[in-house]
């Protein structure tokens, strides 16, 4: 099938090999996201090649700058449409994924996603981290956190960090120059028992557009204050 052998092109292109139960799951995500797409606000990309570029493979990426062998659970905050938590469950399939999002319907929408796709070990959460973050079933319980979120690097460590566990790492997806934010978020890191580990940087092939992976190891326990109180960490970053 022309479509499968495309997807297996892409990842082969950022050194993955796709089985074909991988290519067919991604594909059947694709097709629910564009159907359920024309009911909810799920991505603003549509046309296929662009979808598997910047969806798919973005999303990928992680797996060429991160040992995911030793990563056995992941958080994904702010998940919206499943990205990049979807992708990485179905290329590691042994990961215990929770996929948070503060928006109820979309919740909905990527637990049935994630039924019609067979994918075990799952768990999809309506809420915000200034609460999940201080609940003791997800507080320090992941091996990595990560989050294609746009909020600024001191809030995301704020909101992101409070559920790595020790050892662990929250990673942030972002798309920029990132050295100022990096040195912005410096102090929350601090507080927050994290230090930054490293920066990476990855091209999507077939585009000019590059990913910044901005890695931080949890070093120690977060403060039982933090994250402070809903809309605080954005009104005023640590």
């Amino acid at each position: 099938m022309e479509k499968i052998r495309k997807l297996k092109k892409y990842y082969n292109n950022i050194n993955i090999e796709l089985t074909d139960r991988q290519a067919e799951q991604l594909l059947q995500f694709y097709s629910l996201t564009l159907e359920w797409n024309e009911r909810m606000n799920l991505t603003a990309i549509v046309e296929e090649d662009e979808f598997f570029l910047k969806h798919f493979i973005d999303s990928s990426l992680l797996a060429g700058c991160l040992d995911m062998n030793g990563v056995e659970s992941l958080l994904d905050l702010g998940t919206g449409a499943g990205f990049p938590g979807i992708p990485l469950k179905i290329l590691f399939p042994s990961l215990q994924v929770v996929l948070v999002d503060a928006l109820n319907k979309r919740v909905q929408y990527l637990a049935m996603a994630c039924d019609s796709l067979g994918l075990e070990g799952v768990v999809c959460i309506h809420g915000r981290a200034e609460d999940l973050g201080h609940d003791t079933l997800y507080r320090e319980r992941f091996d990595l956190c990560v989050s294609r979120a746009v909020s600024e690097l001191p809030v995301l460590v704020e909101y992101c960090v409070p559920f790595v566990k020790i050892g662990g790492s929250f990673v942030a997806y972002k798309s920029k120059d990132v050295r100022k934010e990096v040195e912005m978020a410096e102090n929350a890191a601090s507080l927050l028992g994290a230090r930054l580990k490293a920066v990476h940087e990855e091209r999507i092939p077939e585009t000019e557009i590059l990913r910044t992976f901005v890695e931080y190891e949890k070093t120690g326990p977060t403060p039982d204050k933090y994250p402070r109180k809903s809309g605080k960490p954005s009104k005023k970053p640590l």
